[in-house]
């Protein structure tokens, strides 16, 4: 305020003639309004800031267990996670490498049948919930439903993984949820994976079946620690559920948290989705069936070595394993074990930089894509430092959807179109 009165008056013994009091008066009404509209817009930028940076620390909890932070001014101990390391290692999953079916129900009329899915059994409907469109069961009994495909009875291949979405309803909220997963062959039932949501203690629990693979007439069956469910399972949010199935292994995650791991069971050819109860939000949202899946019993040294092998033969590291919220730069919990191999491979090279590359598909236009991609490449940044990477060796580029590598007329090749990719320069 000081400088600005300085000013104001230097401007009066320059130019007396010009100045009165009455337009002196209005001169520093008007200084006054453009100093507070600065600094209004510093607060803002620095809020902005704030809040950015706390959501980067809760994508990244799951990483840091053990160290403090400060959130909004306050102290917030991040408690010290005593799973065992066997357990905390878990998270392997990588989608398959061709999209068989993808339905994230943007594109449906609320109220409308879902066009990809069939039912044998109850109503289901497209709905909304936390801006997300979904299937829902709007009935009160039980609701089966699958996807539609060209041959409905055999379309798992023999490596494959599954992918989908559920909103949790905070608990209190509800009074109990059923909801399975079944897989056959033809009609054969092979296993299922059951899993209910309750108030009390524990608000999540189920267990599984599953037939032995090799012709074996006995069966495996167990519960879900409930334990573990409760520690990865996110109440009043979306959360990603996903299975891996190579040839006879069978692994099954809750928002990237390896829940059941089967080393044999019977290989299926078809699912359905089952749901019953008094749940108000039942139904998917975004699912993604694949072909191709981790080899048997990969380990972490393979993929960080996958990494190392990339950049040594091409100079860059392609991966489709980052994935985003539709529409947002915000990154899914699953995202961070790619970045982790990245972040790995960077901190054992320190002297390398990257380019890091957004892409989309073509939906939606140029003026909303450049600048998606911009973000999403900053966003795969800030999760790197958080990790420990110099972000002097980082540089986040917006490649919006000008340099596709499939065609994007159809959903495998707009799914490949959506990458991130790492640039050594």
């Amino acid at each position: 305020m000081k400088k600005l009165m300085i000013a104001v008056l230097a401007a009066i013994v320059l130019c007396p003639a010009e100045v009165s009091a009455q337009g002196f008066l209005r001169k520093l009404g008007e200084k006054a309004a453009e100093a507070g509209k600065r600094k209004l817009e510093q607060k803002v930028e620095e809020k902005v800031e704030r809040e950015v940076g706390n959501k980067a620390d809760e994508i990244l909890d799951g990483k840091s267990t053990s160290t403090s932070r400060q959130n909004n001014g306050d102290d917030a101990e991040v408690a010290q996670d005593d799973t065992p390391d066997a357990v905390a290692q878990k998270s392997d999953f990588v989608r398959g490498s061709v999209i068989l079916f993808e339905d994230d129900f943007a594109g449906e009329q609320m109220g409308e049948f879902p066009s990809k899915w069939d039912i044998s059994d109850g109503s289901l409907e497209v709905a909304s919930v936390n801006g997300k469109k979904y299937a829902h069961s709007n009935t009160t009994g039980t609701t089966v439903f699958s996807p539609l495909m060209q041959n409905m009875k055999s379309y798992l291949p023999d490596v494959f993984t599954l992918e989908w979405e559920e909103f949790m309803c905070k608990p209190g909220d509800i009074d109990q949820m059923n909801w399975l997963i079944y897989f056959y062959n033809g009609d054969d039932e092979l296993a299922n994976i059951y899993k209910m949501f309750r108030p009390g203690n524990p608000d999540v629990y189920g267990n599984y079946r599953f037939r032995k693979g090799g012709g074996a007439s006995d069966g495996v069956t167990g519960d879900l620690n409930w334990n573990d469910l409760q520690k990865c399972v996110k109440f009043g949010q979306w959360n990603h559920f996903a299975i891996s199935f190579n040839k006879r292994a069978f692994k099954y995650y809750v928002n990237g948290h390896r829940i059941i791991n089967l080393p044999n069971v019977a290989a299926p050819s078809r699912f359905e989705f089952h749901v019953s109860d008094g749940y108000p939000y039942r139904g998917v949202g975004h699912v993604i069936l694949a072909k191709g899946a981790a080899d048997l019993y990969q380990r972490q040294t393979t993929d960080l070595s996958a990494v190392e092998k990339a950049i040594a033969e091409t100079g860059k590291f392609v991966t489709n394993n980052i994935l985003f919220e539709t529409g947002k730069a915000t990154l899914k919990p699953e995202s961070m074990d790619e970045i982790q191999k990245v972040a790995d491979f960077m901190k054992k090279n320190p002297s390398v930089r990257f380019e890091v590359q957004g892409h989309t598909d073509n939906q939606g236009s140029d003026a909303v894509n450049d600048p998606l991609s911009q973000q999403r490449a900053e966003s795969v940044v800030k999760a790197l430092e958080g990790l420990g990477v110099d972000g002097f060796n980082l540089r986040a580029v917006g490649k919006g959807s000008h340099e596709p590598v499939a065609d994007n007329k159809t959903d495998a090749g707009r799914a490949k179109n959506r990458r991130v990719v790492f640039v050594k320069k």
